[in-house]
């Protein structure tokens, strides 16, 4: 299989950023729900004696299920094994915990492409933890439009099989792969067609390349579908002849395949 060469090399985003903000929310979240309790504790005594004590009992079980929480989701990232309610977990951190960090980061002053990046890395090993094996023919692998070099005159948004296999950019590495393992390969020109194709195809697994903060939203608007996301290269600026490495997309369907592990 022929891929372009990088000008240079590309580190992996990172899941432990992600993972220290979110311990750093959860503690947040505790402290909140201390709070909580802690402020009308006198007025609550005044209605009653016992009730501070039946009210704080329930913000402890609050506490309690936050700190197991983030405690199941890093032993489950950390071992990359599906321990109990990995899909219950990811519907907690796509939906609830990363607006929440993502405001903790931009008070700590880290971008929110670094803490996508981290998102989507922790996202990827949740989904790899469940284990799971999908036939070729469920499996949907969906690229950006601007893999394609602008100036190409084919146009393979309606079907990837239309490249020339010129070798001038990793759609002709992509459309090889699509041969070699039978895989349904689809270009989007935006989020709105990407969801449509989702919708018809209807895959059980989506490998989906893309800039930090196309990934995160479609990552989002694909739950409960798992979704492994593969972050785009931009040497040229955003949405102009970026590159992928076409490597990290066939070690992600080696990690779903049946008999491929």
């Amino acid at each position: 299989m022929t891929t372009k060469p990088r000008n240079q090399a590309t580190a992996p985003p990172r899941k432990r950023l992600f993972v220290a903000l979110m311990g750093v929310t959860c503690l947040l979240i505790v402290g909140v729900i201390y709070l909580g309790w802690w402020i009308p504790t006198k007025g609550l005594a005044n209605i009653h004696p016992a009730l501070p004590g039946y009210v704080g009992f329930t913000f402890a079980i609050l506490s309690g299920a936050a700190i197991f929480g983030t405690f199941l989701l890093i032993l489950t990232t950390a071992l990359s094994r599906d321990i109990f309610f990995t899909r219950f977990m990811r519907l907690t951190v796509i939906k609830f915990l990363l607006p929440a960090i993502e405001l903790l980061g931009r008070l700590l002053g880290i971008s929110k492409d670094t803490i996508r990046q981290s998102f989507v890395a922790m996202n990827n090993s949740l989904v790899v933890s469940q284990k799971l094996t999908v036939l070729p023919d469920r499996i949907l692998i969906l690229l950006p439009h601007c893999l394609q070099l602008a100036n190409c005159d084919i146009k393979v948004t309606g079907g990837i099989e239309k490249c020339a296999r010129c070798g001038r950019c990793d759609i002709s590495g992509l459309a090889e792969l699509a041969e070699k393992y039978c895989i349904d390969i689809s270009v989007a020109t935006g989020g709105t067609l990407a969801r449509k194709i989702i919708v018809e195809k209807r895959p059980k697994l989506v490998i989906a390349v893309a800039c930090e903060r196309d990934l995160t939203s479609g990552i989002k608007d694909c739950y409960p579908l798992p979704v492994i996301g593969i972050f785009n290269e931009r040497p040229n600026g955003p949405c102009v002849d970026t590159l992928v490495d076409v490597a990290k997309i066939e070690q992600a369907l080696l990690s779903v395949l049946p008999q491929q592990r």
